[in-house]
């Protein structure tokens, strides 16, 4: 895969990787490290953004302490804001030509991202990572109660929003710079369901969306409660269509890349 070519002047990082953190002095530790270690062996400049969501721990120390003498930022939210909008904070400030945004207990290993970036070289505008698709490698699954009940809302955001899509809610997600200010800026939910308006919003004007089968190791350790958090999931995706429901391809959007249609599974 091409990248940036080392000794070359480069004005802006290949690849922005945006992490949104909340309470994760521990996870970070272990992650931050093998992000590192995968980047230092790709011939790409890079940086890495870390998003305290308002921690009440030591997340930004770690940060800083592991990122020491390497390209980054790290942005505190004062008070905690929601994964939503501290992934908008991220991918906003983010100036690399690709821009991935990655849950942080790496349930899709880093490595991944070249799957993501290979289409985004061959044609596509967003790229994103899933579980649902043919190839998809689930290699640790989660507990069977969990993974239904995320099946059954997965197919209700479908549903509400976009049929084409099998997983929506994979945090693995990777965007040429191009879209990101299009995007996010007209982005306004702060909670989980943020994916959903983003890719609602990215097709709405036009993008090309390619979905991309991934690993997947399931952590024990997580902040969503699948019954709650579902259902209000459920109901912002609803909001979305009314939220967005004007919107339609600018004109400065047209002509260009932005006339391609559909995904990588129409």
């Amino acid at each position: 895969m091409n990248g940036d070519p080392q000794g070359a002047t480069v004005r802006k990082p290949y690849l922005s990787v945006v992490l949104p953190a909340y309470d994760e002095e521990e996870r970070l530790g272990v992650s931050l490290p093998r992000i590192l270690e995968y980047l230092s062996t790709r011939n790409w400049s890079f940086e890495i953004l870390v998003v305290d969501d308002g921690s009440s721990d030591r997340t930004s120390d770690v940060a800083r302490d592991r990122l020491n003498g390497i390209p980054h930022k790290i942005l505190r939210n004062d008070p905690n804001r929601g994964k939503g909008y501290s992934v908008k904070r991220g991918v906003l400030e983010a100036s690399g030509r690709y821009v991935l945004f990655s849950d942080t207990d790496l349930s899709t290993p880093i490595q991944e991202v070249e799957k993501l970036i290979q289409a985004l070289e061959t044609g596509a505008d967003v790229a994103i990572g899933s579980r649902a698709l043919k190839d998809s490698r689930i290699e640790r699954h989660q507990p069977w109660c969990r993974e239904i009940l995320g099946k059954i809302f997965n197919r209700f955001l479908r549903m509400l929003v976009m049929r084409d899509l099998h997983d929506t809610q994979c945090g693995f997600k990777c965007f040429r710079q191009e879209v990101i200010q299009p995007v996010f800026s007209r982005q306004t939910l702060d909670g989980w369901a943020f994916d959903v308006e983003v890719l609602y919003v990215a097709r709405k004007l036009g993008y090309h969306i390619a979905e991309v089968p991934v690993r997947w190791i399931n952590s024990d350790v997580t902040k969503v409660n699948p019954l709650s958090d579902g259902m209000k999931m459920v109901w912002d995706a609803w909001r979305v269509r009314r939220i967005h429901a004007d919107l339609s391809t600018p004109a400065s959007l047209q002509g260009g890349r932005a006339k391609k249609k559909g995904s990588s599974n129409d």
